[in-house]
């Protein structure tokens, strides 16, 4: 059975019993291990299937090295399939990242090649089980293909790769691929609706049109929506999304997303994902080169999203809460100003030192609102700081909390999922920075520590439960292209924060 990914082409997984001679795509992919013996017996199973592929080993072209793509032909006329060697490593250090990034290179090479259906035979190893193998190649291969290119106009003749499947002669881990397959199909979808959404101009994802996407998505994949308008954000004293809507003639939003498969009365893990639509920094503008990034400042948000989809999709056994303030951030006779106070939703004021600091504003709201459902934990993610950007590049994410076994958890997922994460110190003698004179805090420490100081801000607006906040500042706005992500929004997020809900009770010990 098909199962379809919403982007704006369609994307297919599928399952198909037999070998990779036998499917009927025009396009098949082998895994080979680098290990002398095993890739003897590989590679005599594989010229014995397809003859055409002798002059990749022969020529000692194709070893099985990690990495590594060859490609061959099988047939002839309209029946000429590309066979794919693609190459693992040694057979006892492959991982599931390794496994993500060969399947990718190869579905990759695949689009390239025009081929529009390819088919993976999945292959058996010690170090991983079938189910963890299917899931990493259906990750690699439909996250690898990603594109955000629905408004470029193609030639008629333009190729995308359109299906991708498992194949497997041996009967007995059957039910371990199609769980992969399934699994991975889900989290995938919900990883391309936030890049969707991430990546989206402002002239088409602002707050009120993110709100809509959202219900969509709930109502797609099971999970209850609540928007909240101006006037009900007001009446809830919202200061800091208030202050940062301002200067926008587009009007803030509050989504709330309630996806409950745990047990009935279990206290919920909320999830708080920044919504800043378009970013200019407001009266403290940013400079022009750039500037158009920030359409991707709501990526946050968007990975609340498209988790929360993938997480009641799954039907996952816990009870999640999605959180979204959402607004623009623009410069005008309206906007708020440096010097301003604002009052937030728990009372707390803060000063406003720089109104490009703004994320942390909405989201000091968000974490007040967050405490009414009296939550086993809560984790917020923004693309916050530059600073984390400096810090860690754009390969890891900023990790800050209160709490060690929920700090414990999200690294377990992050080192599972290879959306790797690198824990920042919280320590009170960075609190200096963020003192004011004339309020409860002061909304920007400068730069130096500008992580650590944005975070402790946050800090002051939890209430009694144990919290983490993720800074994606670098790893949401990707300068290039990854191994199976594209440049610009990322997607990131999404694949930790399932795994982590989906261990959720095995991690917590």
């Amino acid at each position: 059975m098909y199962l379809q990914l919403s982007n704006p082409y369609s994307m297919k997984t599928s399952f198909a019993q037999g070998g990779a001679s036998a499917q009927k795509s025009d396009g098949v992919a082998l895994f080979f291990f680098e290990d002398t013996a095993l890739f003897t017996t590989q590679s005599a199973a594989v010229r014995a299937a397809f003859p055409a592929s002798a002059g990749n080993f022969d020529s000692g072209d194709f070893t099985g090295k990690k990495g590594s793509v060859a490609q061959c032909y099988h047939g002839s006329g309209k029946q000429t399939k590309r066979v794919y060697l693609v190459g693992l490593g040694k057979s006892e250090a492959v991982s599931a990242e390794g496994i993500r990034r060969a399947s990718s290179a190869a579905a990759r090479a695949a689009q390239r090649g025009k081929v529009k259906h390819i088919s993976f035979e999945v292959p058996e190893t010690a170090s991983l089980n079938t189910t963890e193998i299917s899931e990493a190649i259906i990750e690699g291969a439909v996250l690898g293909v990603y594109a955000f290119d629905k408004y470029i106009t193609k030639p008629a003749d333009a190729s995308k790769l359109e299906a991708v499947s498992l194949c497997t002669a041996n009967k007995t881990i059957v039910p371990a691929v199609k769980a992969g397959l399934d699994f991975a199909t889900k989290v995938s979808q919900g990883v391309y609706l936030t890049r969707d959404l991430a990546n989206a101009p402002n002239n088409e994802i602002y707050p009120e049109t993110l709100a809509k996407r959202a219900q969509a998505a709930g109502k797609e994949s099971g999970f209850k929506v609540t928007v909240l308008d101006k006037k009900k954000i007001q009446a809830l004293k919202m200061g800091g999304l208030l202050a940062v809507n301002q200067g926008s003639v587009r009007p803030p939003v509050f989504i709330v997303m309630e996806y409950m498969g745990g047990k009935k009365g279990e206290a919920p893990v909320v999830l708080v994902g920044k919504g800043v639509t378009f970013d200019t920094g407001g009266i403290s503008i940013k400079p022009a080169p750039g500037m158009s990034d920030m359409k991707i400042d709501m990526h946050g948000s968007a990975t609340v999203i498209g988790a929360m989809s993938a997480v009641a999709k799954l039907k996952l056994p816990v009870n999640v809460i999605g959180l979204v303030p959402s607004t623009e951030n623009m410069p005008s006779g309206t906007a708020f100003v440096p010097g301003d106070i604002v009052t937030h939703m728990n009372g707390k004021t803060s000063e406003i030192d720089n109104t490009d600091a703004e994320g942390r504003l909405i989201l000091a709201d968000a974490l007040t609102y967050a405490d009414r459902y009296k939550p086993q934990a809560v984790i917020d993610i923004a693309t916050l700081t530059g600073a984390c950007m400096i810090a860690l590049g754009s390969i890891t994410s900023g990790l800050l909390g209160t709490d060690d076994v929920l700090k414990s958890r999200i690294k377990k997922a992050a080192q599972r999922t290879s959306e790797h994460v690198c824990e920042l110190p919280l320590y009170e003698d960075y609190e200096d920075q963020i003192k004011s004179d004339v309020a409860d805090v002061k909304n920007s420490g400068g730069r130096p520590a500008g992580t650590i100081t944005a975070a402790l801000f946050l800090k002051k607006f939890i209430g009694d439960y144990p919290w983490a906040h993720l800074d994606i500042a670098g790893t949401g706005i990707a300068p290039s292209a990854g191994p199976y992500s594209p440049k610009g929004g990322s997607g990131v997020g999404v694949r930790l924060f399932v795994d982590m809900l989906r261990n959720w009770k095995k991690d917590g010990g």
